[in-house]
């Protein structure tokens, strides 16, 4: 019987550590993916976009993979989904 107690003593502070770690940075890391994957998915043209680069363009196609995008000065370049980072306000 006290084997088994110091088994269940030694191993509390892992699992308490672990789900700490949990809560803190695996959740809300989940929680970020998943809120911008649905926002990649909800994007339609006119809306205005930042990409990873910093670059603020309007979105003027919409395709499967890749969106068409436009420029401040009126040029349009091809983007891929992954690299849009945030809607601009």
């Amino acid at each position: 019987m006290g084997q088994s107690g110091d088994l269940i003593s030694s191993l509390l502070p892992l699992v308490a550590l672990f789900a700490i770690f949990y809560f803190l940075i695996i959740r809300p890391q989940q929680k970020q993916a998943k809120q911008h994957k649905q926002m990649i998915a909800d994007l339609k043209k006119g809306d205005k976009i930042v990409t990873n680069g910093g670059l603020i363009v309007e979105i003027s196609k919409v395709e499967e993979t890749s969106l068409t995008v436009k420029n401040v000065d009126g040029s349009e370049m091809k983007l891929a989904r992954d690299f849009v980072a945030r809607i601009a306000e």
